[in-house]
């Protein structure tokens, strides 16, 4: 009996079609149980012209290491910061004449002008005593209550103490002016010191104690009125404190 090509045809297409729809539950049934890993893989596959090429991954590197260098400098400058805050301790614990204590406020409008203690009068501070930072002097406490005390800094307006230059042996007033330098104004006409000089409380003076590291000339001007007058860059900038020392008498 002769077949149809016609009927061959048909029980072709039949069986195939048959075929697709065992293979689907087949698929469906890998999917599941592989939990569509397979599918994670074929998108891999079929993405892979899409993935960042050799220059974002660059960027990427170099936006990476900026980060790392940034962290690492921040690291270095809290080292630098808690080291200071360790020494001041060391010392605190070396004499009994010393106190530690936290500057807890500070005025907007008097940045320049005072910071808030943590101590006071209870821990035997009083007006007058004076107040040192890290790397030299910030000024003295100008009142105290018996938990907190005020501080008047070198750079209040109305701040005098009396400073000198260790290398020329010449004496000056140092003068609050309001903002992050005061003005060291000399005795002398011919004062013979240089930008850089370190400037120190006086050993002549009655109210600090004497040689006390103070800050570095900035900048001279020998024609100022009515003595020649220097800009002081304080070893210990007042804005930067956030723990001092209080010498009391």
């Amino acid at each position: 009996m002769r077949i149809s090509p016609w009927a061959v045809l048909f029980r072709l297409r039949s069986f195939q079609r048959l075929t697709l729809w065992l293979l689907l539950p087949g698929f469906l049934l890998f999917v599941r149980l592989s939990k569509g890993a397979g599918l994670s893989d074929l998108y891999a596959i079929v993405s892979r012209p899409f993935w960042p090429g050799s220059a974002q991954r660059e960027w990427l590197q170099s936006a990476y290491q900026l980060e790392q260098s940034s962290k690492l400098r921040l690291l270095e400058q809290d080292n630098a910061r808690l080291r200071d805050l360790l020494e001041l301790k060391k010392a605190a614990t070396g004499s009994t004449s010393l106190i530690s204590a936290t500057v807890i406020s500070r005025s907007y409008k008097g940045w320049w002008h005072q910071f808030l203690l943590s101590k006071g009068a209870l821990n035997g501070i009083q007006k007058g005593d004076v107040v040192i930072g890290p790397g030299g002097l910030v000024g003295k406490i100008e009142s105290a209550t018996p938990l907190t005390s005020r501080v008047k800094l070198l750079t209040a307006p109305g701040s005098q103490i009396g400073v000198w230059v260790p290398r020329t042996k010449q004496h000056g007033m140092l003068i609050g002016m309001g903002t992050s330098r005061p003005q060291l104004v000399f005795l002398e006409k011919d004062p013979r010191v240089l930008p850089g000089d370190l400037v120190s409380t006086s050993p002549a003076s009655s109210i600090m104690p004497p040689n006390l590291p103070v800050g570095v000339i900035q900048s001279i001007d020998i024609r100022a009125l009515p003595a020649p007058s220097a800009a002081i860059q304080l070893i210990a900038p007042s804005e930067a404190i956030d723990w001092v020392q209080v010498q009391i008498r």
